[in-house]
C-alpha cells in the first residue's frame, strides 16, 4: 500500500515540473512575435516609402536629363551621321575646350577631310589665266565679292594685259574700270603700283616667294599665299573672313589675329594639305556656314561641329539658305574649272548679263 501510495504522488510531482515549464515554453513564444510583430509593421512602411520616393525621383531625374538629348541630335548625311554614331558624345560635344592636343588634331583633320568630299572640285574663285592677272584679281578682292571681280577683270586684262600695260595707264581710265569693285581709287593706286614695282624689280614676272611679293602694293600675307598656293604650287593658309569666323567656331584656335591663327591653324595639318584646306574652309562658309545665319541643318559635318546650333536647324528651313551650286545657283566663276561643271556648278554670268 506504501507503494501504491507513493506511485500517485510521484506521478503527480512530475506532472507539476512539466507544468510549470509549458507555462514558460508559451510565454516565451508568446513574447517573441509581440516584439516582431510591431518592429516589422514599423519598419516596413519606413523602408519601403523612401524608396519609392527615390525611384520616382530618379525616374523624373532621369527623364529631366534626357529630355534635351533629342533636341541636340543633328540631322546631317548618313555618312557623317554614321561615321559618328559611335562615339556620339565625343563628336558632338558643344564644349571641347578641354580636348586635349591630339584630340583636336584628329579633330579638325577630319572636318577637313569630310569637307574634301563635299567640295571635291574646290578651287579659288577668282578668273585668272597667269600669276599676274591672280595678284590682281586678289588685291580687287578686297571689300568685294569674288564675283564682282571676275565680271570687272575681262575688260580690265583686255585693255592692259601686262604689267608693263598697267604700269604705264592713265589712273582715271583704270578707276573707271575697277568703279564697280568698290574703293576704286584705293584699288586703281594698288594695281598700277604693283604693276610698276613688277616691272623695276622682278623684270615683268610676279616672284613666287613670300617675302617677295608682301613687297608689292597692296600684296599682304593672305594675297601672297593665294598667289603662291594657287599660281605657283606652293602650300600656304589663306586667311580671310570666312576662314577666320569657321576655324574659330570649329574652335579650332581662339586668336583673332589673321597671322596668329595662320600659324594655329597650320600647326594642326600638314603642309602639303594648307592650300587645299584654305579651298575647303573658304568654300563652306561661303555656301553653307554663313556669318549671319549658317545652314546648321543643312550642314554635313554638323556631327563634327561645336557650334552646332547658332544657325537654323530645322533641315528644310536650312536648305533655303544655301548659296551657290548647293542651291542650283551660278557660282562665283564665270570660266569655272570643268571638275566644277561636271560636279553640276553653273558659271557666273558677265557684268550687265542680269
Amino acid at each position: 500500500m506504501g507503494a501504491a501510495k507513493q506511485a500517485p504522488s510521484a506521478g503527480k510531482a512530475r506532472p507539476a515540473k512539466k507544468a510549470s515549464s509549458a507555462k514558460k515554453t508559451p510565454s516565451a513564444k508568446k513574447a517573441a512575435p509581440v516584439k516582431k510583430a510591431p518592429a516589422a509593421r514599423k519598419t516596413a512602411p519606413a523602408k519601403k516609402a523612401p524608396a519609392a520616393k527615390e525611384a520616382a525621383s530618379a525616374k523624373k531625374a532621369a527623364a529631366v536629363k534626357k529630355a534635351p538629348a533629342p533636341r541636340k541630335q543633328v540631322v546631317a548625311p548618313q555618312k557623317a551621321t554614321a561615321a559618328v554614331s559611335a562615339s556620339p558624345a565625343r563628336t558632338v560635344d558643344p564644349h571641347p575646350r578641354g580636348e586635349s592636343r591630339t584630340a583636336l588634331v584628329r579633330r579638325a583633320r577630319r572636318i577637313d577631310r569630310e569637307l574634301a568630299e563635299v567640295y571635291p572640285y574646290a578651287h579659288p574663285e577668282l578668273d585668272f589665266e597667269n600669276p599676274f592677272q591672280l595678284v590682281v584679281a586678289t588685291v580687287l578682292s578686297a571689300q568685294t565679292t569674288d564675283l564682282r571681280v571676275n565680271q570687272t577683270t575681262p575688260g580690265l586684262f583686255a585693255r592692259y594685259p601686262t604689267p608693263e600695260d598697267l604700269a604705264a595707264a592713265n589712273p582715271e581710265e583704270v578707276e573707271e574700270i575697277l568703279r564697280p569693285t568698290g574703293f576704286f581709287r584705293a584699288k586703281t593706286k594698288s594695281v598700277i603700283g604693283l604693276s610698276k614695282a613688277l616691272v623695276e624689280q622682278f623684270g615683268g614676272e610676279v616672284p613666287g616667294r613670300l617675302e617677295d611679293l608682301v613687297k608689292l602694293p597692296g600684296v599682304g600675307r593672305k594675297t601672297a599665299f593665294v598667289v603662291l598656293g594657287n599660281a605657283f604650287g606652293r602650300p600656304g593658309i589663306t586667311v580671310d573672313t570666312h576662314f577666320q569666323r569657321l576655324v574659330r567656331r570649329w574652335r579650332w584656335t581662339e586668336e583673332t589675329d589673321p597671322d596668329k591663327i595662320e600659324a594655329a591653324v597650320g600647326a594642326l595639318f600638314p603642309k602639303s594639305d594648307w592650300t587645299d584646306l584654305s579651298h575647303h574652309v573658304i568654300w563652306h562658309g561661303r555656301r553653307i556656314c554663313h556669318a549671319r545665319k549658317p545652314a546648321c541643318g543643312a550642314c554635313p559635318i554638323a556631327p563634327l561641329c561645336p557650334a552646332y546650333g547658332e544657325g537654323e536647324t530645322d533641315p528644310e528651313k536650312a536648305r533655303k539658305l544655301l548659296k551657290y551650286e548647293k542651291a542650283g545657283q551660278p557660282g562665283q566663276r564665270l570660266k569655272p574649272p570643268q571638275a566644277y561643271l561636271d560636279a553640276g556648278g553653273r558659271p557666273a554670268p558677265p557684268l550687265g548679263a542680269g
